[in-house]
């Protein structure tokens, strides 16, 4: 898009400064295809997505139409954030050998986390909304369904589907 190379940009943004993470659909095959990249830290996400984008508002000194902005897109910046937590809490809880999100090349199938326990020979997975109400455990079936068809994996495993809101933090 830029017409230049990044990929070394992005790796020592990436590798050297931790700014950005790289992700991948759990067991995508290919390390260059169906990647996403985005900010490693919270403060950038949340700079960059308000501050930085509006900051002819900043300029002009329109605080209370940049405080519209960030309210009408609060909900799904924080949804996103509220994603990572539940990244986070699952790895620090120690309970995974992997987890993930998974997502299909045309964008119509996500699924939010999957944890998985080779030990056991079961994996989790969530759909994750800010508010309970919003959760449908039969449309994450329908994803999971898709992601079994489409990865081949969890052959044999005990699945289970959860959802998890910000009541469960």
């Amino acid at each position: 898009m830029i017409g230049k190379e990044v990929g070394g940009c992005l790796t020592n943004l990436e590798n050297d400064y931790e700014l950005i993470a790289k992700r991948q659909p759990l067991f995508e095959k290919s390390a260059n295809k169906n990647v996403r990249y985005e900010l490693g830290d919270v403060f950038y996400s949340f700079w960059f997505r308000f501050v930085f984008k509006y900051n002819y508002i900043l300029e002009i000194e329109n605080y209370a139409k940049l405080q519209e902005i960030i309210m009408r897109d609060y909900n799904t910046f924080s949804g996103l954030m509220l994603e990572r937590y539940f990244h986070r809490v699952a790895l620090e809880s120690g309970k995974f050998t992997r987890i993930g999100r998974w997502w299909d090349r045309k964008g119509e199938n996500e699924i939010d986390m999957i944890a998985e326990d080779e030990l056991t020979d079961s994996a989790i997975f969530h759909e994750i909304k800010r508010q309970k109400d919003d959760i449908s455990l039969g449309v994450l079936k329908q994803k999971a369904e898709a992601f079994l068809l489409a990865t081949h994996q969890f052959k044999g495993y005990k699945i289970s589907y959860k959802g998890l809101s910000m009541e469960d933090m």
